[in-house]
């Protein structure tokens, strides 16, 4: 589920300042580029120092921008994350300076369940015990953070984003300086200017606002967008025009237009042809020289029906991106996708005040209308269909529009009917081998298949064969669901062994439910070659393949909570014994890295994310001596020094034979000893896939909570979450909300029974799914909590979209008291409960109807101890016109309010 807000709302980054002497065995983060604190990671459980004792040690963790991957102009091998957004993390955004049980079908028996569970598996947590993984560092700070530092950029760490520029040669990468566009090689340690930025002009010769740009692969064009305008989280409208390099002249693919119209444009591999996609039209432009006739590949398109580009659901949900078209790898043909969203139901909400003043007054409000897919409704019908460039040129060029023999659509045996057929992944895998992922709507069914191209008749070239099955009987295996992600990874031609099979890699869950890297050589193979193994999971697909050297690059949870970078050989035939991953970060000292690999894979950006003060550098992967740092972040450095700083302590938590990661985050020098009581409020996300406890560098509001209130902050990945294999995720399958309720619910009642706590303050509070379980638990009414707060939470899963709903739930009607227990159905327990509640009116994602649902049943149940805001024209990350500081300005003042100052002090 893509439950995030629109552009997100980040934490205030910061830095773990300098170390005291820590009073057990040290270690060190040791970065290559800046001194880190000692951290204790010794043998056995630790006891976190009392305050009583010395100061408290740091860990810092969390700052939760997703493993970012630099994009160059329509980059079509890269997409969105698929993690939930900022927004419902809790997170203000810094200005830069076992299987699931059979579902209750009532409301009441549920209840009575999940009350008699909630009992037993806080005891379940006491007797499992509690483990600690990490133990916290210290700084040495004594300035007092405010909402201000929040919020200002104090604590902002700076991560450049490097674009590499594979036309240019591996190794390449642009930089400007907004008066030219310059390539750096790295080779050859030279920088060249690209083009003057003032040379861009439009046809009046009025330079152009360049908003990303891409050079084709002949280096003779520039591909400019410009005049951008934002529809959904991924999509928008531009203006493209080309740029001539030799002769300094732009001209435009299509005749600008205010608002700008065209949905997406890119370049061909090879040679400078575009495809581009116009009011929902594909085109193709055969050559990037003026006055070049464009071929019209669909004509049908209109605000009901896509070509090559997403209509809201797909791009939400499915490829969290703007195209929906794929270039063969020889440029000779496009392979696309039809959207039919004619039958879906539309959705309508209002906008109140459509400017930027929220003093202006408008006497009628203006609509927003979008085609929202909700569970068991209709959803948009997809087809695949191949445009043969190639073959148009050589045969139908002259007669002007694309003939049957041009546009190929694709079918296969055993698809399951149009309306339940979901469209997940399309990748070449070949200059005429195009592979096509399938799953069923409940995602427990689909196939791969595999089609070939190439010389024969159409009906042959149109037909597919399904050489993997995919889901409870194919290569999952169990009662868990299908991830829609685009994880196919070409093994490049160069790699001679593989030379004409077009071999492929893949992300492939293990017999033991973890998902690796898998080879399927050639194409057609049915049986996956794992090239990792073992209980952690690759992470973000492959990052890179050097064909020279015959190694996979990727990312790997190992464990859970860390990311590090790895190679691993690709074997050449089936009999190679498997070989263990060669570790490019220090595997041996808890770290957080993401990378980002140039296109042959000789290079790539290393970004250090956490614990400590976050870098970024260029890495040579054949010369070990090479570093080139991109930012060190010393300001940042040097600024949590002299603050205050959370102690944060990373842990592992057994509820009912489950370990699950928590992170607390206590007050500076808090007094653990029993003599002052602390209150606790729960940080919850837990949608399914998603993770919170990691290890990444972060300064927020929770940090405020900590520092400012002497409030504790805790987050327990419960079940569902992602990253420690599918035996976690899969019990929530078919019944959102009630394991993940189970485990919230008894890690309470274990902290509320640790000595430095003040049981009677004992709250929960999330965003977006996060909102709908801290209301899950109000519903539980465990009698443990005594605050919640939700921000735009899912109320009813019949209200949110049909993709990501029926991915976990199935459709209502074969799983209706599922429907019913996974939301929120009783109100009782909100009657005793100090209770907030906020939703942005303009959400498009978690419609505010949500919220207006809960609203209702309050009413009429005389629900009367809550607190409700609703943010107008807000949507999903409730920013708009002041509203993002605003919020949690409400939340702190709510808190206080409930619950005063943090740590008490016993007489």
């Amino acid at each position: 589920m893509r439950l995030s807000g629109d552009d997100g709302l980040s934490a205030g980054p910061s830095n773990a300042p300098e170390a005291t002497e820590m009073r057990q065995k040290k270690s060190a983060f040791v970065d290559p580029l800046i001194t880190r604190p000692s951290i204790y990671y010794g043998d056995g459980p630790f006891d976190p120092p009392s305050s009583d004792d010395e100061d408290d040690d740091l860990v810092v963790t969390g700052d939760l921008d997703d493993d970012a991957e630099s994009m160059s102009l329509l980059d079509a091998n890269k997409s969105g994350p698929s993690t939930p957004g900022r927004a419902e993390r809790g997170e203000p955004s810094p200005r830069r300076s076992p299987a699931a049980e059979k579902k209750h079908s009532s409301t009441r028996t549920l209840a009575i369940v999940l009350i008699t569970l909630v009992a037993l598996s806080g005891i379940i947590g006491i007797v499992a015990g509690f483990t600690y993984s990490g133990a916290p560092y210290h700084a040495p700070g004594q300035k007092k953070i405010t909402m201000d530092h929040i919020f200002n950029g104090t604590f902002y760490a700076n991560r450049p984003v490097l674009n590499w520029v594979g036309e240019a040669g591996d190794g390449v990468f642009s930089v400007s300086d907004g008066v030219h566009i310059s390539l750096v090689d790295l080779k050859s340690n030279t920088t060249t200017n690209l083009i003057a930025t003032s040379d861009v002009k439009d046809q009046r010769g009025n330079p152009l606002y360049i908003v990303e740009w891409k050079l084709s692969d002949d280096l003779k064009y520039l591909l400019v967008k410009t005049d951008y305008r934002k529809q959904w989280r991924w999509s928008g409208y531009s203006n493209y025009y080309i740029h001539n390099i030799a002769d300094k002249t732009t001209h435009p693919i299509i005749p600008p237009s205010d608002p700008s119209k065209t949905a997406y444009a890119t370049w061909a591999p090879t040679g400078n042809a575009i495809a581009y996609v116009t009011e929902n039209d594909l085109y193709i432009l055969p050559s990037a020289e003026p006055n070049t006739s464009p071929i019209r590949v669909t004509s049908t398109g209109n605000t009901s029906l896509f070509h090559g580009v997403p209509d809201w659901v797909y791009e939400e949900e499915v490829f969290s991106a703007n195209y929906a078209l794929w270039w063969s790898p020889d440029s000779s043909k496009v392979a696309y996708l039809t959207l039919d969203e004619t039958a879906v139901p539309e959705f309508t909400f209002p906008i109140y005040n459509p400017t930027a003043d929220s003093t202006a007054v408008i006497p009628y409000t203006k609509d927003v209308s979008m085609k929202y897919p909700k569970p068991g409704y209709n959803n948009p019908l997809v087809s695949v269909h191949v445009f043969d460039l190639s073959n148009y040129l050589a045969n139908d060029a002259s007669v002007g529009l694309p003939v049957e023999e041009d546009i190929i659509t694709l079918d296969w045996n055993h698809r399951h009917p149009s309306d339940n057929s979901i469209i997940s992944e399309v990748t070449w895998v070949g200059n005429t081998s195009l592979i096509v992922k399938e799953v069923n709507r409940n995602a427990d069914d689909g196939n791969v298949v595999l089609f070939e191209l190439g010389d024969g008749n159409l009906q042959n070239r149109a037909r597919g064969n399904v050489v993997r099955t995919l889901g409870k009987s194919g290569e999952q295996g169990d009662s868990g669901w299908i991830d829609h992600e685009q994880t196919i990874y070409l093994v490049p031609a160069g790699l001679g062994s593989f030379a004409g099979t077009n071999a492929y890699l893949d992300i492939v869950p293990t017999p033991e439910g973890f998902n690796h890297i898998a080879l399927f050589n050639p194409a057609s193979s049915a049986t996956p070659l794992f090239l990792t193994d073992g209980e952690w999971e690759v992470t973000g697909g492959i990052k890179g393949v050097d064909a020279k050297k015959g190694l996979v690059y990727f990312t790997a949870a190992k464990p859970s909570t860390e990311r590090h970078v790895y190679s691993v050989p690709i074997p050449t035939t089936s009999s190679e014994k498997l070989v263990t991953p060669k570790a490019l970060t220090d595997a041996t000292k808890p770290s957080y890295y993401s990378s980002v690999f140039s296109p042959e894979a000789g290079f790539y950006v290393l970004n250090y994310q956490g614990p400590g003060t976050p870098w970024t550098k260029v890495v040579d992967t054949s010369r070990p001596d090479f570093e080139y740092v991109l930012e060190k972040n010393d300001r940042l450095k040097n600024v949590t020094r002299e603050y205050e700083a959370a102690t944060i302590v990373q842990t592992t938590f057994v509820n009912e034979g489950y370990e699950l990661n928590v992170k607390e985050i206590r007050p500076p020098r808090m007094d653990d000893s029993g003599r002052t009581k602390y209150p606790v409020l729960f940080r919850v996300y837990g949608g399914p896939g998603s993770q919170l406890v990691d290890l990444r560098f972060g300064r927020d509001w929770h940090e405020y909570l900590a520092c400012g209130l002497d409030y504790i902050t805790v987050t327990v990945d419960g079940r569902g979450t992602g990253f420690k294999g599918r035996k976690l995720r899969n019990p929530v399958k078919d019944n959102l909300g009630f394991y993940e309720t189970l485990d919230q619910v008894a890690a309470a009642k274990f902290w509320a029974k640790k000595p430095y706590v003040d049981p009677k303050r004992i709250g929960i509070w999330g965003w977006s799914y996060g909102g709908f379980m801290s209301s899950k638990v109000v519903e539980a009414n465990a009698k443990i909590h005594s605050l919640a707060m939700a921000v735009a939470p899912v109320t009813s899963w019949r209200l949110y979209d049909s993709i990501y709903t029926e991915r976990y739930m199935n459709l209502p009607s074969l799983n209706p008291g599922g429907y019913v227990n996974a939301s929120i159905s009783n109100v009782t327990g909100f009657k005793d409960m100090d209770f907030l509640l906020a939703h942005g009116s303009g959400d498009d994602n978690v419609h505010y109807a949500n919220s207006a649902h809960l609203l209702d049943m309050f009413t009429a149940a005389q629900v009367r101890k809550f607190r409700f805001r609703m943010f107008t024209d807000s949507d999903h990350s409730i920013s708009l016109r002041g509203a993002q500081r605003e919020i949690y300005e409400w939340m702190t003042e709510y808190l206080m309010e409930k619950w005063g100052k943090g740590g008490r002090r016993r007489v």
